[in-house]
């Protein structure tokens, strides 16, 4: 559905920019596009989707804010965390020499 009123829309703006109909023509179509904007139906479904869109929003900053907490770009750019300091450590990606395996290399 939202690509065909994306293409409706597409003729509909293609038609007025390259339309030679002139200028009575023109008139008439914007304000028939205005009618059809201000007309209630129109508002009502710009509404709900405009509030569907918000608590999308919501819902999907919570989450990423639950699984990257950082309070601000300074923290984020202070460097990594306790945790992975231990596993770039652990890893010996930080410089340092890798900590040894506890398996004994089995």
């Amino acid at each position: 559905m939202r690509y065909r009123i994306t293409f409706v829309a597409g003729l509909a703006v293609g038609y007025v920019l390259g339309a030679k109909a002139g200028k009575a023509r023109y008139e008439q179509i914007v304000r028939t596009a205005r009618r059809i904007a201000d007309s209630p139906a129109v508002q009502e479904t710009a509404g709900l989707v405009g509030a569907q869109v918000s608590t999308a929003g919501k819902a999907v900053y919570s989450k990423v804010s639950e699984r990257i907490p950082v309070t601000s770009l300074k923290d984020f750019l202070a460097g990594p965390t306790p945790e992975e300091s231990e596993e770039l450590h652990r890893q010996g990606i930080d410089g340092s020499r890798p900590s040894p395996d506890p398996t004994g290399g089995r």
